[in-house]
């Protein structure tokens, strides 16, 4: 009969403040941030961060750091660090479009970074090792997209003044 595998248990890196990082509470976090609040005859949720998100200039950042703290959880837990990165990316990505007035605002509701990661968080700490290693997948595969969908933001007004700038020296070949 061949052996059974036993799972591998994350340790957590420290004690300190297991009960401020719990479940419960990360859960309750993730809650107040993006979706305790509802919209009056209609199922969209939102929470402090899209409220705090409509403050000019400010708003996304306070919304960002308390993002940090289920980010901070997910370390002190020992998550694998490619799953660290993907919910600094849930996070980045709500900051920054979140700082496009009016339209980002509707997408920091919409997005919700601080569910996605308590998801993430639950997802890894909660699975086998070989559920983990295709989770590492899954978050690498979704890092790659990003950076691929960023490098082709980043082409496209290139591109463009590329174009333009053609226009310009053969207008200027001509006469």
């Amino acid at each position: 009969m061949p052996p059974t595998q036993k799972p591998e248990i994350l340790s957590p890196r420290t004690q300190r403040g297991a009960s401020l990082f719990s479940d419960e509470n990360l859960d309750y976090l993730s809650h107040i941030l993006d979706d305790f609040l509802r919209i009056p005859g209609t199922n969209i949720r939102f929470g402090l961060d899209g409220v705090i998100g409509l403050i000019p200039g400010i708003g996304d950042i306070f919304g960002a750091m308390a993002s940090w703290i289920i980010i901070l959880a997910a370390w002190m837990r020992g998550v694998p660090n490619i799953t660290l990165a993907r919910m600094l990316a849930n996070v980045a990505i709500e900051t920054i479009v979140g700082a496009v007035p009016v339209l980002g605002d509707a997408f920091d509701v919409a997005w919700k970074a601080n569910r996605r990661n308590f998801a993430l968080l639950q997802r890894t700490t909660e699975a086998p090792v070989t559920s983990i290693r295709r989770q590492k997948t899954r978050d690498w595969g979704f890092l790659l997209l990003l950076i691929l969908g960023m490098l082709t933001l980043l082409a496209i007004p290139l591109l463009l003044l590329a174009y333009l700038a053609g226009k310009v020296f053969a207008l200027g070949a001509h006469h």
